[in-house]
């Protein structure tokens, strides 16, 4: 079985869960670098990391790499790939994204003609044949450059994988999937304890806990682009990635997740989302404003995406906002809280200091990840043991 190298993109900070996830997964780490994680495995790869992993946007197969300066340089190479082994006769390929950074090629139209006319080229040699109808399975490429050195990759995934297929609706501001995920798995949170989301929109933070509580598998209601594909990997990886997923899935336990937003029509669309990802049983929605919240429950979690501000009347609201959280949250004295806000004076307002204190990137959009963790729970005291009788 062939072994190749995978390219698998997430949001810039949150290298170190996407890298623990591909490790937990079995495959080998090639190389961590900003926004992405590249790995090594068998073919079998394909079908299970887009099952599996959580916190990344698509798994895209590299398929080569190398520097260019000019356009000639960029033919010449891209020809000398052989992509007979990738490619069938039949299929259907195009550059669906090129992304430059400090390099001398920097034209996205440009990069994508001159990179399809090469393919083209090395084709028609390959396979003794003037003319593509391009009518079989699509084989799309991500392309970047990074001063001057270019990777290619195929991608394996096709809808994005934040795209879960429970989303159906969203709230006027919503976090992605894979960054709900990631942000939890940053947290020591276990689905014995509590979580409460208490600006929860759509729902996504709540929902992501309950599959991750449940194993449930991101990508076990979906479809991936490379099952198209005859020519890489086997139909049959894809049925026992499926039937690994259902074998993880713990489905006799109830968790503590809660959500909240003041708005009632976005709770509503939240309670269908669950319903649709087939976690509805495990958490409670309800529509309350942040100043109600509270608890009897001890050592639980606050998770949460509050709104900071993108346009400026809302801005003039947050410093109101954000105190009132702090208040609310420390009357919760033995809770820890953590929550992701773009809101540069959030730690001055909540009247707390974080105890950590991540940057990650959403998109273009520059975000912190303030973590304030609350006391342990006691241990549970143990069991005590049976001498045995004297003889």
């Amino acid at each position: 079985m062939s072994v190749y190298e995978y390219i698998s993109p997430c949001h810039f900070g949150l290298e170190a869960v996407l890298k623990r996830e591909i490790t937990d997964l079995g495959c080998e780490i090639v190389q961590v670098e900003d926004g992405k994680v590249i790995y090594r495995g068998d073919e079998t790869v394909i079908a299970r990391a887009n099952t599996f992993l959580r916190t990344t946007e698509r798994v895209l197969l590299k398929v080569a790499k190398f520097r260019a300066q000019t356009f000639e340089e960029l033919f010449e190479k891209t020809k000398a790939v052989p992509w007979e082994e990738f490619i069938p006769r039949d299929g259907k390929f195009w550059v669906a994204k090129a992304t430059s950074i400090k390099s001398k090629l920097f034209s996205p139209s440009d990069i994508q003609s001159i990179m399809k006319k090469a393919i083209v080229e090395r084709l028609k040699q390959k396979y003794h044949q003037d003319w593509f109808a391009e009518t079989g399975a699509s084989y799309p490429l991500r392309v970047t450059f990074l001063k001057d050195e270019v990777t290619i990759g195929l991608d394996t995934s096709g809808e994005s994988l934040h795209k879960r297929g429970y989303r159906r609706l969203t709230s006027k501001a919503p976090i992605t999937e894979t960054l709900a995920a990631a942000l939890i798995m940053l947290t020591p949170w276990k689905k014995e304890r509590v979580l409460i989301d208490p600006f929860c929109g759509s729902g996504t933070i709540p929902i992501e806990a309950a599959m991750l509580g449940l194993r449930m598998a991101p990508g076990r209601n979906r479809s991936f682009l490379a099952e198209e594909w005859a020519n890489l990997g086997r139909a049959q990886d894809y049925t026992n990635a499926r039937t690994e997923a259902d074998d993880m899935l713990i489905r006799d336990i109830t968790m503590n997740i809660q959500g909240y937003d003041i708005d009632r029509d976005v709770v509503n669309a939240a309670r269908q989302n669950a319903i649709l990802a087939g976690v509805d049983k495990q958490i409670h929605f309800q529509a309350r404003p942040v100043a109600e919240l509270s608890s009897p429950k001890k050592y639980g979690f606050i998770i949460t995406n509050p709104p900071y501000g993108e346009r400026l009347e809302e801005k003039k609201a947050l410093p109101a906002l954000y105190k009132e959280m702090g208040e609310v949250f420390a009357k919760m004295d033995t809770w820890s809280w953590y929550i992701i806000s773009g809101y540069e004076d959030a730690q001055r307002y909540l009247g707390r200091t974080a105890d950590k204190n991540r940057k990650i990137y959403n998109g273009m959009l520059k975000t912190y990840f303030y973590q304030f963790p609350g006391p342990k729970p006691p241990r549970a005291p143990e069991e005590p043991k049976c001498e045995k009788n004297a003889e």
